[in-house]
C-alpha cells in the first residue's frame, strides 16, 4: 500500500479477524522486502516507519525496523529525524543492544544548532536513557539545563531526572542547577524544576533541607498564582495555571515534612486555597485535593486540618464518582487524624453505601466501620444492618465480621451485643465464619443472667427460619445447652405477643433442622448434639423417647462422622446415670484476647506525596524487631491456631503448636462433654516423649503446675514429679516475674535435643495476666514452644511451659526470650538473653 493512512483504511475495513491478520501480515511482508532492498528514497522509508508505529499501536512485532529508525536518526531533515526519534521511543528499549548505536546520534543531537533538534534529543533519552548512556551524555544535559533557552531547559530538566533515577551518584552534579531552576519566572520551566526537586527530595531526603530556604519564594509565588487575575496564557476553566498550583502544593508537602518552623509559613496561604478555590470544575478539586493533603501531611494546627477535612466533605456531595471516590478514599486515611471532624460528615458517608457505584460503596462502607465508636454503635450498627440487608453478597462476609468485632468493642450492654449478633445471623448467617460463632457462643455462656432472654429469641428465630446456617449452628447450641430454662419459663411475651414453648415444638424445631434441604452436615453434628443434651432437659417419657428415635434414625447416615455420633449418642440411653453425667451444662467458655475477631487494622502514616495505609504489626513483625536485625538468630512462637511451619528471614522452619498461645486448647463448640484428665507435670513432657522420671524438681512443693490439656484443673507438682538434681537456672527476674528455666536430658533422649521446663512464678503483689511467652534460637537450630499452661497467674504462683531445642551435637544452646503480660492496668512487653547453659549440655 502506497501510504499509512491506505494501510489504516484497509485495516480498519476488515470484517472478520481473518481478513484483518491477512492485511496485516501482508503489509507487513511487505514493509521487510522494502528493508532488505538497498534504496535511498528516504520518503519511502519514512512511510514504512510510519506504518511500524501503526503496527506497534496494534500490538504486532516491530523488531525488525529498529535498525531502520537509526538510519532516519542519520539525516539532516527534521521531518526524517522526528520520525525517527519517535520510533527509537517506542520500538526500543533500555535493554536492546542496539541502543547503543543511539548514543553517538543523541550526542550530536544534544549539541545541534536548531533548538527542535537538541528538545528531540532530550525526549528521547529521557525516556529511553540506560545506566550507560545517563554516564555518558549527563555532561551536555547538565550544560542544558541552565541554558538561556526556556524551551530546552525544562525539557533538560526532565531529562535530568531520567538520569538521576538510573545513576543515583550524578544527582549532586544537578542540586546547584534545580535551586536556578526554582527561581525562573517561566512557568514551564519553574514545572519542570520543581518536578526534578520533588523527585530528587522523595529520592534522598537528606537534600530536603537545602531546598526548605525557598520555601518563602514558593509560597509567594502560590500566593500570586490564587490572587491574579485573568491571565489568558495560564487561565484553565478560570483558574491561574492549576498545574503549577499543584507542584507547589506537591512541593511543599515534601519540604515541610517534619518542620513546624516551615508548616507556620505556609498555613495562611494553605488556608486562603482552600477557602477560595473553585470547587465545580474538576481543575478546583485538583487544586482542593493537593492542598488538602499537604494540610494533613503537615505539622498543621487542629483548625487547618478541620478546614481540610471539610473540603474532604464536599467531595462527598459531587456528582462525579471519581471525586467522590477521591474524597472517601483519603477521609479513610485521616480518620485517626482528626476522627471528630470526619464524623460531623457521618450522615453524608452513610448515604454512599447507597450509591449506584459499587467502588464508592465499598469505600463508604470501610469508613462507616471506622467511624464506630462508643457514642454511635447504636446508629451506625442499624444503619449497617439496614445495608446488610440488601447488600451484595461480596460485602457480607466482611460486613459480618466488622459488625461483630465493633459490637464487640463498643457495645452498651450485653443485651444489645446478643440482639445484633442474633440479627447478623438472621440477614447474612451463611456469610459468618465459624470463628463469629464460637464468639457468640462464648459471650453467651459467660453472661448467665441473659440465658434466658437468649434461647428465648433463638426460639423464635428458628421458628420463623432455618435457612441460615450460623443461627441454626448458634441456635442448636444455646437452646442444647440452656433449653431447661427455656422449657422452665412456658410462655413469655415477645413484642407484645405471648408465645408459648413445650418440649414438642421444641424438638420439632430439631427434626425439621435435621430433614431440610438446608442442613449440612456440621447443622446435622450440631443437632445431634443439642437432641443427645435436650434428652437430660426434658421430661417427659414420650419426649424423650422421641428424641431417641430421631437419633437412632442417623445411625445408618451416609456421613461417617455423624453415624459415628449417632451410634454413640444412642448407646448413651442404656445408661442414663452416665448420660447425665456427661451431659451436663458446659463450664463457661474462656474469652482470650488472642482469640478474639479481628481484621486488618488500617494506620495512618505520612509519606512525601499522601497518606499511606500501613498494616498494622503482626506476631511476625514483632519477632522480627525482637531480632534486631541479628542475622544468626532465628525466631520461633506458638501462634494461636496455627500449626504451620514458619521461616523467617532465611531462618530454618520452626514447629508451631497446634494449641493456643496462652494455653488452652481449642475444644470444638458443639463438643457434648467436658475435657477431664490428669493434670500433672507429665503431661507437659509427654509431649515430648519424655520419660516422668526426668520431670524437673518443683520451685516450690505448694506452687501447682497447670497441664496445658486441662486448664481448668490444677494439682501439685509435689505430688506428681518425682524429684531431681537437675539445675535450675534463672533467666529472668523482674516486674514482679521470675522465670526459671530447667533443662533435662536422659539416656531416651535422641542426640542434639534438649528439652527444657519454663517455670513463670508471680514475686510481685499483682495478678499477671496475658502471659505471652516467646523464644528464638540460632538459625541454625530448631525449638518447639508448648503453650502455656495458663495465661494467668495469682500473686504467689505460677505457671509452665515446655519448649525443645535441637541442634547439632555439642553446639551451644542460646534462647532469647521475650515476654509481654499485663500487671494490673499496665501492660509491659521485655526481653531478655540467655546463654548460662553448660557447653556439654548437647554433648
Amino acid at each position: 500500500m502506497s501510504s499509512l493512512k491506505s494501510f489504516i483504511k484497509a485495516v480498519r475495513a476488515a470484517k472478520t479477524m481473518a481478513d484483518e491478520r491477512a492485511v496485516i501480515q501482508k503489509e507487513s511482508a511487505a514493509i521487510r522486502t522494502s528493508f532488505r532492498e538497498d534504496f535511498t528514497d528516504s520518503t519511502l522509508r519514512r512511510q514504512n516507519i510510519a506504518k511500524l508505529l501503526y503496527l506497534f499501536t496494534l500490538g504486532e512485532r516491530t523488531h525488525f525496523g529498529q535498525i531502520e529508525c537509526l538510519k532516519l536518526l542519520a539525516t539532516s531533515k527534521f521531518s526524517d529525524k522526528r520520525l525517527g526519534y519517535l520510533g527509537t521511543m517506542l520500538l526500543l528499549d533500555e535493554n536492546q543492544e542496539v541502543l547503543t548505536l543511539v548514543t553517538n546520534s543523541l550526542k550530536n543531537d544534544l549539541n545541534h544548532p536548531n533548538q527542535y533538534v537538541v528538545a528531540l534529543a532530550l525526549c528521547t533519552l529521557g525516556n529511553i536513557a540506560s545506566q550507560e548512556m545517563a554516564r555518558d551524555l549527563f555532561a551536555d544535559v547538565e550544560k542544558l539545563v541552565v541554558t538561556q533557552n526556556q524551551y530546552l531547559r525544562k525539557k533538560a530538566a526532565l531529562c535530568a531526572m531520567r538520569i538521576i533515577r538510573k545513576v543515583p551518584e550524578l544527582r549532586e552534579r544537578f542540586v546547584d542547577k534545580a535551586k536556578s531552576l526554582l527561581g525562573e519566572h517561566h512557568h514551564g520551566v519553574l514545572i519542570c524544576g520543581m518536578t526534578l526537586v520533588y523527585d530528587m527530595c522523595a529520592e534522598d531526603p537528606s537534600l530536603i533541607e537545602q531546598f526548605r530556604q525557598y520555601i518563602p519564594s514558593l509560597v509567594r509565588q502560590l500566593k500570586t498564582l490564587t490572587t491574579s487575575g485573568y491571565t489568558p496564557e495560564h487561565d484553565v476553566a478560570g483558574l491561574s495555571d492549576p498545574f503549577l498550583q499543584v507542584k507547589i502544593l506537591k512541593l511543599l508537602r515534601v519540604l515541610a515534612k517534619d518542620d513546624p518552623s516551615s508548616a507556620e509559613q505556609m498555613s495562611d496561604i494553605l488556608a486562603q486555597v482552600v477557602t477560595n478555590t473553585d470547587s465545580s470544575k474538576n481543575v478546583g478539586n485538583s487544586i482542593l485535593y493537593e492542598a488538602v493533603l499537604t494540610i494533613l501531611e503537615i505539622d498543621a494546627d487542629s483548625g487547618l486540618r478541620v478546614l481540610g477535612i471539610s473540603v474532604l466533605g464536599r467531595f462527598l456531595g459531587n456528582k462525579d464518582n471519581n471525586v467522590k471516590y477521591v474524597g472517601l478514599n483519603t477521609l479513610s486515611k485521616v480518620i485517626e487524624l482528626e476522627p471528630n471532624a470526619v464524623q460531623r460528615h457521618r450522615t453524608t458517608i452513610l448515604d454512599c453505601l447507597h450509591d449506584a457505584d459499587i467502588s464508592i460503596r465499598r469505600r463508604a462502607l470501610d469508613l462507616s466501620f471506622d467511624l464506630i465508636d462508643e457514642h454511635n454503635v447504636r446508629v451506625l450498627i442499624r444503619e449497617l444492618l439496614i445495608f446488610l440487608e440488601t447488600a451484595d453478597s461480596e460485602f457480607k462476609s466482611i460486613m459480618t465480621i466488622q459488625t461483630c468485632i465493633a459490637a464487640e468493642k463498643f457495645a452498651p450492654n450485653k443485651r444489645w451485643h446478643i440482639d445484633t449478633v442474633l440479627r447478623v445471623f438472621k440477614l447474612a448467617g451463611n456469610f459468618a465464619s465459624e470463628q463469629i460463632i464460637s464468639q457468640f457462643i462464648a459471650l453467651v455462656s459467660n453472661t448467665e443472667n441473659m440465658h434466658l432472654y437468649t434461647v428465648q429469641k433463638i426460639y423464635l428465630l428458628l421458628r420463623s427460619d432455618i435457612t441460615q446456617e450460623a443461627l441454626t449452628l448458634a441456635g442448636s447450641w444455646v437452646i442444647g445447652e440452656y433449653g431447661d430454662e427455656l422449657l422452665k419459663a412456658g410462655t413469655f411475651e415477645e413484642d407484645e405477643v405471648k408465645h408459648e414453648v413445650n418440649e414438642s415444638a421444641v424438638i420439632q424445631i430439631f427434626e425439621s433442622i435435621m430433614y431440610s434441604t438446608y442442613a449440612t452436615q456440621t447443622v446435622q453434628e450440631y443437632v445431634l448434639d443439642a437432641l443427645v443434651k435436650l434428652s437430660t432437659r426434658i421430661s417427659d417419657p414420650a419426649q424423650i423417647e422421641r428424641v431417641r428415635r430421631l437419633i437412632e434414625s442417623q445411625t445408618t447416615a451416609l456421613d461417617v462422622e455423624i453415624q459415628q455420633r449417632a451410634v454413640e449418642y444412642s448407646a448413651l440411653f442404656g445408661h442414663d446415670e452416665i448420660r447425665r453425667g456427661v451431659l451436663e451444662k458446659m463450664p463457661a467458655a474462656e474469652i482470650r484476647e488472642d482469640k478474639k475477631l479481628t481484621v486488618e487494622k488500617k494506620s495512618t502514616k505520612s509519606t512525601a506525596s499522601a497518606p499511606v495505609v500501613a498494616k498494622a504489626k503482626t506476631e511476625t513483625d514483632i519477632l522480627l524487631d525482637l531480632m534486631g536485625g541479628d542475622d544468626d538468630v532465628a525466631p520461633s512462637t506458638a501462634v494461636a491456631g496455627n500449626g504451620d511451619l514458619l521461616s523467617l528471614a532465611g531462618a530454618s522452619g520452626f514447629a508451631l503448636p497446634t494449641n493456643g498461645k496462652n494455653g488452652s486448647t481449642d475444644v470444638p463448640v458443639s463438643s457434648a462433654a467436658p475435657h477431664s484428665g490428669n493434670n500433672s507435670i507429665n503431661d507437659i513432657l509427654d509431649l515430648f516423649n519424655t520419660t516422668p522420671q526426668a520431670a524437673a524438681a518443683p520451685i516450690s512443693s505448694q506452687a501447682p503446675v497447670v497441664s496445658p490439656m486441662t486448664p481448668s484443673i490444677t494439682s501439685p507438682v509435689a505430688s506428681q514429679a518425682a524429684p531431681t538434681t537437675a539445675t535450675i537456672y534463672t533467666a529472668y527476674n523482674n516486674n514482679g516475674l521470675q522465670i526459671t528455666l530447667q533443662p533435662h536430658r536422659d539416656a531416651n533422649t535422641p542426640d542434639g535435643v534438649v528439652t527444657i521446663l519454663v517455670v513463670f512464678t508471680n514475686t510481685g503483689s499483682e495478678l499477671l495476666s496475658n502471659m505471652n511467652f516467646q523464644v528464638a534460637v540460632p538459625k541454625r537450630q530448631h525449638v518447639e514452644l508448648r503453650p502455656i499452661s495458663s495465661p494467668e497467674i495469682p500473686v504467689g504462683g505460677n505457671a509452665s511451659q515446655a519448649l525443645r531445642v535441637t541442634a547439632a551435637k555439642g553446639a551451644s544452646v542460646r534462647l532469647r526470650l521475650r515476654i509481654s503480660f499485663t500487671k494490673g492496668a499496665q501492660d509491659i512487653v521485655d526481653q531478655a538473653d540467655f546463654s548460662q547453659f553448660p557447653e556439654t549440655l548437647l554433648a
